[in-house]
């Protein structure tokens, strides 16, 4: 998180919760000198709380006001809800939730289960480490957690910090700082061994020193070492927040989403929800259970792609499905009926672009989509539907389109489609059938070049079923 110069918290109330927190910070160092803490009493009470910083981080992303840019060529989780305007307000003394700050609240969680969750199992099994639980490690470890609680009830809460903020800032120092408190004591781990209780007080220092930087970064002024803006000072992790204002006019036509048509587009969707770390590992973990041949694995496995589909469904239909379109003097608008919140703005007498989308749900329902071009709100392409009847809608919100027809069935770019579709499917399909080559390793190599196959075959299935 950045510096926030605007920020107009007392000089009392700063103080307290860095006593707070340098308190917090010392706690384990005096269970190193006094309570006899050794190395994985260390590492318990760091990673519980890195933990916790994580996960606070992502419940703090949600609250965010600002915008956030993303970052050039990373898809997030659920990333079509970086689009969502709107917030759902839980608590009447709290700000709203965003669903648009979803993606890069799960995309730090998924950084940690992906990286660090495994080396630290990793770590934890090849050292054979011990754990006994005593009443001052649980007060040592529930010290850290607390003392991050309160920053967050009190200061970005209490204080408003939310507003200054996007959910792009918040993810990145939380995840620097998980990085540096599990590095520190890994480092400890190695040299632990022969400098004893030194290297233990220094380990303390320095994470004391690192929370302490990050509580001045947070809550009193803008960064000490400048290096991202020294090395990347054309990117910006921040933009005003995206919300919109109604046109100051009454609605003189409304027509709403069609929510079967929106949850089999959702289908199609699915396979999106893969391409990020977590999918990716969720696939290799699938077929290294099926490759096992263990009941119980592939049961979890089935059950983790279950969850991550149904999420990719839900986050779709919230995207589209809760949308209605509304006719407001020359402006349409999308209107999220479930965040109440506008979600685009075209104005319609200004040479918008109108164009039939050639949607497979739309083939299948006979329901309709509209395309808009470079609508000036969201200063890119947006589109009206999927809708029961397209013509009904076109009428009820005047909208200047003639052609509402998608293109006719083409059986000759079904057949082609389909043949091409079969010899892709079958190059994967012969390894499983040749004698020579063993299940893990056809398993194996479908896993590693499946991207290749993904793409041609998607596209081949969406040419054929686009044109039935």
């Amino acid at each position: 998180m950045r510096g926030l110069p605007g920020r107009s918290d007392s000089t009392a109330t700063l103080l307290v919760g860095a006593a707070a927190l340098l308190g917090a910070n010392l706690l384990p160092l005096v269970g190193v000198v006094a309570w006899g803490w050794d190395l994985t009493a260390l590492l318990v009470a760091y990673w519980v709380e890195a933990f916790s910083t994580v996960v606070l981080a992502a419940v703090k992303a949600l609250f965010a006001e600002r915008g956030s840019p993303g970052i050039p060529g990373q898809i997030e989780p659920l990333h079509e809800l970086r689009e969502k305007r709107g917030g759902w307000q839980f608590r009447p003394t709290w700000p709203p939730l965003y669903p648009r700050n979803l993606p890069f609240a799960l995309s730090i969680l998924g950084f940690w289960l992906v990286t660090v969750v495994p080396l630290s199992v990793l770590y934890w099994f090849s050292a054979d480490l011990t754990l006994v639980l005593t009443l001052d490690l649980a007060l040592g470890t529930g010290a850290l957690v607390i003392a991050q609680g309160s920053d967050f009830v009190f200061e970005y809460i209490g204080n408003g910090e939310y507003a200054d903020v996007s959910a792009q800032e918040i993810v990145r120092t939380p995840a620097q700082l998980s990085l540096v408190v599990v590095s520190v004591g890994l480092l400890a781990a190695a040299e632990s061994r022969a400098s004893g209780l030194l290297i233990l007080a220094l380990v303390v220092a320095a994470k004391t020193t690192v929370s302490m930087y990050q509580f001045y970064v947070e809550h009193v002024g803008t960064p000490i070492l400048r290096l991202r803006e020294r090395f990347f000072d054309d990117e910006t992790d921040s933009e005003p927040p995206p919300e919109f204002d109604l046109p100051n006019a009454d609605v003189s036509g409304r027509v709403t989403a069609d929510a079967r048509a929106v949850l089999l587009g959702s289908v199609g969707a699915i396979g999106f929800g893969f391409v990020n770390r977590v999918g990716f590992l969720t696939l290799v973990f699938l077929v290294l259970a099926i490759v096992a041949g263990d009941f119980l694995w592939l049961a979890v496995a089935l059950l983790a792609v279950l969850v991550l589909a149904s999420a990719r469904v839900l986050s779709y239909f919230l995207r589209y499905g809760t949308v209605e379109y509304q006719r407001r003097g020359d402006d349409l608008v999308a209107y999220d009926t479930a965040l109440e919140a506008p979600q685009w703005i075209a104005s319609v007498d200004s040479g918008a672009d109108f164009a039939v989308r050639n949607a497979i749900a739309d083939r299948l329902l006979g329901t309709g989509t509209l395309t808009i071009a470079d609508v000036e709100s969201v200063d890119r392409d947006v589109r009206l539907g999927p809708v029961r009847d397209i013509d009904r809608a076109v009428a009820r919100l005047d909208l200047p389109v003639q052609q509402t027809e998608r293109p006719e069935r083409d059986p000759a770019v079904i057949a082609a489609a389909s043949v091409l579709l079969l010899f892709f499917l079958a190059i994967p399909a012969g390894l499983f059938l040749t004698p020579d080559v063993s299940d893990a390793l056809a398993w194996g190599l479908s896993l590693v070049f499946a991207p290749f196959f993904l793409l041609p075959v998607g596209a081949l299935a969406w040419a054929a079923l686009s044109r039935v």
